[in-house]
């Protein structure tokens, strides 16, 4: 989503969303249930995972049982503040984690040890800057005051718009709240614009005369999404790692040919209609075996990850995110997606 220190120190709020998104705040996951099943390790997979489109399929492997087709036990945490799940990885609380590109470089350059093993999607226009009437250009920003919360890729998003036509963080005035308080925050009236992400850009939108001004849409390759995990459980847990691998492109499968009945189980964890819910579609777009093998490869654009951790990277410390930037060389592993690939073959 200055904005990020790396800021896993943070203790931001976001909140639970519903149709309306009127939070309270949360920095105590909640655990979801999971069925005892033999699997590959004797302990569960401590798994955390929050509000994105992107992210919430998981809650599908969960209720259609396909992690433990997939023989491995996983205790799935949904977390109301998705800062909450970074600083639970990164202080060795979760074995993995759903967490964006630019999140993980930040988290590496603060010294976590951690590992992209899968890309579940990419944002491709549900991360919004959305602002008032009267405000028809990037240039427009220009001493505005625009709500984001700090150190998330909506921010990073901001900055980028910023950047492309001649500006910089120091020409606007950042407000930094938690992403549920900022969409309030605009509705209400009390700042010029925000950054939000989907199902927040629904709320910020009720304000009259709103509108998105960019997205991710603008910025392909700039917000994907990931499932990481630490180098520890590379090192000692690979086989869990490849039944979670597998099971994401078994949901994939499930949404597929259930689609009803996956949309039904996605908007309720998200606390959204079923309708606004599909309405998000077309902003997230979910990679297949085929996307993440591609993405994996080394390429000069964005849609190339190892390019677009370096391109981050370097801003990361142009705009004072971080100090040094970090080693990004060793921060992704296909092994588990080429693995995967190979079975489909067989």
């Amino acid at each position: 989503m200055s904005i990020r220190k790396i800021l896993i120190g943070f203790t931001i709020f976001l909140v639970s969303f519903t149709l309306a998104v009127s939070c309270t705040p949360s920095q105590t996951p909640s655990t979801s249930d999971s069925s005892s099943t033999p699997s590959a390790s004797t302990s569960a997979v401590q798994m955390g995972f929050s509000a994105w489109p992107g992210w919430i399929p998981w809650q599908i492997a969960q209720e259609e049982k396909l992690f433990e087709a997939n023989n491995i036990k996983v205790n799935l945490k949904w977390f109301d503040g998705y800062l909450d799940s970074i600083n639970a990885l990164a202080a060795g609380q979760l074995d993995a984690n759903t967490q964006t590109l630019n999140d993980t470089i930040s988290s590496v350059a603060a010294g976590a040890d951690q590992v992209i093993v899968l890309v579940n999607d990419n944002s491709t226009g549900n991360d919004k800057i959305i602002v008032k009437d009267g405000i028809n250009s990037i240039a427009d920003l220009k001493g505005k005051t625009i709500a984001v919360e700090a150190g998330t890729v909506d921010h990073f998003l901001l900055l980028l718009g910023l950047q492309k036509e001649g500006l910089s963080g120091d020409d606007v005035k950042i407000q930094p709240l938690e992403t549920g308080a900022a969409a309030a925050a605009f509705v209400a009236g009390q700042v010029d614009a925000v950054g939000v992400f989907a199902p927040f850009t629904t709320q910020a939108l009720q304000r009259s005369g709103s509108k998105e001004l960019f997205s991710s849409a603008d910025f392909p390759g700039a917000i994907p999404d990931h499932l990481v995990v630490t180098r520890k459980m590379i090192e000692e847990r690979p086989q869990d790692i490849q039944a979670l691998v597998n099971t994401w492109f078994d949901t994939l499968n499930f949404i597929e040919t259930n689609k009803t009945k996956s949309f039904d189980i996605m908007a309720k964890r998200a606390g959204v209609s079923v309708k606004e819910y599909q309405d998000y579609n077309s902003g997230t777009t979910l990679f297949t075996v085929e996307d993440n093998l591609k993405a994996f490869e080394p390429g000069d654009n964005m849609t190339s990850l190892p390019h677009a951790a370096q391109e981050i990277s370097k801003f990361l410390v142009d705009v004072g995110l971080t100090e040094n930037a970090p080693d990004v060389s060793t921060i992704f592993d296909d092994q588990f997606v080429k693995a995967y690939a190979e079975q489909q073959k067989s």
